[in-house]
Formats: C-alpha cells, structure tokens, sequence
C-alpha cells in the first residue's frame, strides 16, 4: 500500500490466539481503522508455518506483522517473542513470503536482516519498517536526528522512532523530526500520558500513521487512545498540515470534557481546528515551546 496523503490509523491487536485475533481484525475494520498491526508476540505458541497464512489469507485491511522481540520490549514486562531470535526473523521472512503488506523489524537487526531479504530471490511487495523504542526518554534532537538516519540507512522503507515522553515539551521534538522527514515515510510517537498529544497531532506533522487501541484496555503501549475516539472526538482523518491546534491545560486534564464538545462545534462550523488535552506540569515551559502559530488557544 503506497503512502497517502493522511495518516493512516492503525489498530494493534493483542490477542492470545489465531482465532481471537482474526475475530479482532474484523472489528479492526469495522471500527474504522485503516491497517492492524498483528502483534504475534502476544499469541501462545505461535507456529508460522501454519498460523500465518491463516491470518493473512483473506484479511479484511492491510496488516503489520509484528513479532516484537523481548529486548525491544520495556524491561520490567512480560511482552515479546518467546522463541530464539533465529525462529523469530524466519517469521519475518515468511511473513514477507506470503505477501504481509508490512513487516516490523528493529534497528538493533534490521541492517543484516533487510540486506538479505532484498538480496534474495523473494518477490514480495511487503514495505519493511525498521522500528527503534525508547522506554526511558525522548533523546536530544540531535540523537534523534542521527539514529534516524541510521535507520534509514538499513534500506527499510518506513522508520517507526519511538520515545517516552517525561515532559509534554519532549513531544516537540517528535513534532519535529516528522516535519522534516522530507517526503520519507516517517512513524513518531512518544510514550506516557504526557505524549498523548504525539498520536493524536501525528497526522498534522506528517506522520505516516498513528496507533489507535481497539478498545479500553487493549493498548499495546501506555498512552494510547482508541480508533474510536481517535475518527470520532479527534477527526484525525480530515486533519493536515494547516490543522490550528487549541486545547485545554492542566494536570490532571483527561478527565476533560473539552475535547468532546470543542471538536463537535468545529466540526458543525466546518473549521480547520483541533481541541486537544494538554497535559502540563511547568506552564512557563510548555508556553516557551509551543509558542508556534500552530497553537493558538489554550484554556488553563
């Protein structure tokens, strides 16, 4: 699937079993969702020489494969791939065989791993995302910037750069690397309740799309709001690059019903804006970043 001109939501689905999961896609798509990312890592004894042709024949919206690997997991979790790290890119392989329309491999492997896909004799129109997590914090622009380009230099075809978000001023430096992705399909979102605001303006910075849990409680990383209130509350498939941004301060601040009744009226008005939650410890701080005429009101 070539890159749009919106971002793309993208449901993960966290399932314990094939069928489950394959239940799960459906309401992927009924939900509105545009691509799901199949976390086969949850899955108990996932066998992909048998599984995977069952997940991916007939699926109802482009999928990511990914068997997400137990040292890119955050550390103190019982997440990730159970296997050897041998079994899990052979699942990776075959996933890009039978024709997954996405796979996720991290940077740690991807270098070795893409060269010898590309280099083999496998036809497959699977675009590889190289993806990088960062569960401690949101690095200077400057490291940002250079494993980026690390990233891109593995031959991937999208990057996926992940932080945590200590501070709601760390999310400005995610809005920054997407802006100047240049025209290269670019995944940035930070982690933790103060970087909700990174998935929910992702389509504003041009990020090739954003991650919308299926539901309450079915989250595959902190901070992550549902495909349901991501089309519905937030409108992120009409947002672009002119979208104002305004929103309401404060801590604690996701109680607000704000978003709810701001983003109804600029719907009815057919305006261009968007009404987001703030989540803000040091005021003064957060102005002197977001002082851009991107966002122009806030409500303390």
């Amino acid at each position: 699937m070539e890159r749009s001109q919106k971002c793309l939501i993208c449901t993960p689905l966290i399932a314990k079993t094939v069928n489950e999961m394959l239940f799960q896609l459906q309401l992927a798509k009924e939900s509105g969702a545009d691509v799901a990312e199949l976390r086969v890592d949850h899955i108990t004894d996932f066998n992909a020489e048998s599984d995977l042709p069952l997940l991916l024949k007939d699926r109802p919206l482009p999928v990511i494969v990914t068997p997400r690997a137990k040292w890119e997991c955050k550390a103190d979790s019982n997440e990730g791939y159970e296997g050897n790290e041998e079994a899990r890119q052979d699942l990776l392989r075959k996933a890009y065989e039978l024709g997954a329309d996405y796979i996720d491999v991290e940077l740690k492997v991807a270098g070795e791993f893409v060269k010898k896909l590309k280099d083999s004799s496998i036809k497959s129109s699977t675009k590889i995302i190289v993806s990088n997590h960062n569960w401690e914090l949101t690095p200077s622009q400057e490291e940002i910037d250079a494993t980026i380009e690390q990233m891109w230099a593995t031959g991937g075809d999208i990057v996926k750069y992940v932080t945590t978000a200590k501070d709601i001023t760390d999310v400005a430096r995610v809005f920054h690397f997407l802006s100047e992705a240049k025209g290269r399909p670019t995944i940035g979102l930070a982690m933790g309740p103060t970087g909700m605001i990174s998935r929910l303006l992702s389509p504003k910075f041009g990020g090739y799309l954003t991650f919308g849990a299926l539901s309450k409680g079915q989250e595959s990383a902190p901070g992550q709001p549902t495909v349901q209130d991501l089309i519905e509350v937030y409108r992120v498939k009409s947002m672009d690059r002119e979208t104002v941004v305004c929103g309401v301060v404060g801590k604690p601040v996701y109680h607000s019903k704000g978003p709810i009744l701001h983003n109804r009226g600029f719907a009815e008005l057919n305006l261009n804006y968007v009404y987001v939650p703030f989540l803000v410890d040091d005021f003064a701080h957060f102005m002197s970043v977001y002082s851009e005429s991107d966002f122009r009101g806030f409500r303390y």
